[in-house]
């Protein structure tokens, strides 16, 4: 049965919100100015502070669309959040070292796009975005694949393989969907080394059992 728990202060929950217990990541609520300890816990309760377990399921296979859950990753087991990723349909490009380093980014269908350098031209520009005509142009997406991992660099952010690495040796697990793997004929030795396993979608379910779950 799930159990509800009083939001920090401040916060109101929409009607028919239920906020779940996490479990033993809980937190005192702060006390109200001039009450005691004891009547602030009964008025307010406690509020979780966010499980200690998270789940990554990443589905795109753009550079862009790498970056998320890595660097999320990164960030949770630093804190010392358990972390599992699950690579699946064109996700899986991300672990296959015949693709991971062709990762590509692309201005079609991406109305986001900004380039901070126009801003140099006339300020202002920087925060428009960039025509989709644009991306249809030859040898614009290596362009724009340049452009950002140039931008990562710049902030000495590894590229995809490093970061794998990196994980890898954090101690994040990572997993391969069985269904895509062989749908797309990749072989286990095509894998990232921190790959644990290929797996299917019902084990990753339970392996991913009370975690948070970050779909990309």
């Amino acid at each position: 049965m799930t159990t509800v728990t009083m939001p920090p202060a401040g916060y109101e929950l929409s009607e028919g919100f239920i906020l779940p217990n996490f479990g033993d990541g809980m937190r005192s609520s702060p006390a109200a100015p001039g009450a005691s300890a004891e009547s602030a816990g009964e008025a307010r309760g406690a509020y979780p502070i966010g499980p200690r377990k998270m789940a990554f399921i990443c589905s795109k296979g753009n550079l862009d669309m790498a970056y998320p859950a890595l660097i999320m990753g990164n960030a949770a087991l630093s804190e010392g959040v358990e972390v599992h990723i699950f690579f699946t349909f064109w996700g899986l490009d991300i672990v296959n070292t015949k693709t991971n380093e062709k990762l590509k980014f692309t201005l079609a269908a991406n109305t986001a796009m900004h380039m901070p350098e126009l801003g140099r031209i006339k300020p202002g520009l920087e925060h428009m975005s960039m025509p989709q005509a644009m991306g249809n142009l030859p040898g614009m997406t290596g362009f724009a694949t340049r452009m950002m991992k140039k931008q990562m660099a710049d902030l000495e952010i590894p590229d995809v393989p490093e970061f794998l690495d990196l994980l890898q040796a954090a101690g994040a697990h990572m997993y391969a969907c069985r269904l895509t793997f062989d749908m797309m004929k990749i072989i286990e030795a095509d894998l990232h080394p921190g790959v644990e396993g290929v797996i299917s979608a019902s084990d990753f379910i339970e392996i991913a059992e009370g975690a948070q779950i970050v779909f990309v």
